[in-house]
């Protein structure tokens, strides 16, 4: 059985952070495992409150799991402090831990912050120098490379400063922001966009938390960063394409589409 561990914060709605990821890990066919955050109070309409766990508590967390069920791959999601995200650092270089995913959640679908303004220096120094692939949105890329996106150019120049900081693989997803759903990808010197139809879903709470679950799976059953992109996009667009509207704002993913 293939088994992958998400880092991530709790969503009291189900349609991101901890849910959505063992959501998605299922429908892609490996064991789910989680070590939590944080706590979130939130729906479909925004974030009301969010209760931060002790870094010894995540510490004990991944412990816990790595000492008993070894995850094949790891995905992060929010990390709000400094702190926590030293803690997963230390610990995911203690258990020489393999196919890590990090999706750098900033800000919440409904504009909520979510991590706090000195953390993102240490998620650049800390955390991603130990991930194989980092996945922001254009937000998220923005801040990463310190620099504006408005065009195709854009991206495939913010994920080469990106790679240059960090050393680990770009995706930088298109999207809402863009007005498709084209991602880049820039590895090992080279770039490769995947390209996407845009799907007219106006529901898109948890789509980075899914999105980079789903490599995640992916590279927990031995597909190579390319194949499990492409598999974790098709998996995506169906989760969309499916048209599930629950919650008066923007609605989360039908994860389940998939599943007989």
């Amino acid at each position: 059985m293939y088994t992958s561990l998400t880092i991530a914060g709790s969503d009291s709605s189900g349609g991101a952070g901890i849910q959505a990821d063992i959501k998605t890990m299922m429908a892609n066919g490996v064991y789910a495992m989680s070590a939590i955050t944080a706590l979130t109070a939130q729906n479909t309409l925004g974030v009301r409150s969010i209760m931060e766990v002790s870094p010894s508590f995540l510490a004990e967390q991944i412990d816990a799991v790595f000492e008993d069920i070894r995850p094949h791959s790891v995905k992060t999601g929010m990390i709000p402090t400094a702190e926590l995200i030293d803690t997963i650092a230390q610990r995911l270089k203690l258990h020489h831990a393999q196919n890590v995913v990090v999706d750098p959640v900033m800000v919440a679908t409904s504009g909520s912050e979510l991590m706090h303004k000195d953390a993102l220096g240490r998620l650049i120094t800390s955390l991603l120098p130990l991930a194989i692939l980092v996945t922001p949105n254009i937000a998220e890329a923005e801040r990463l490379a310190s620099m504006t996106i408005h065009t195709a150019d854009d991206m495939e120049s913010a994920a080469q400063c990106i790679f240059s900081q960090c050393g680990c693989a770009v995706l930088i997803k298109g999207g809402h922001s863009l007005c498709d759903a084209n991602d880049f990808l820039y590895a090992d010197g080279k770039g490769e966009w995947f390209c996407g139809k845009k799907i007219n879903n106006p529901n898109t709470h948890g789509t980075g938390c899914t999105l980079s679950s789903a490599i995640a799976s992916n590279l927990a059953k031995g597909y190579s960063l390319a194949d499990s992109i492409c598999r974790a996009k098709a998996y995506i667009s169906g989760a969309l394409k499916s048209g599930l509207n629950l919650g008066k704002g923007s609605g989360p993913l039908n994860h389940g589409w998939n599943i007989k």
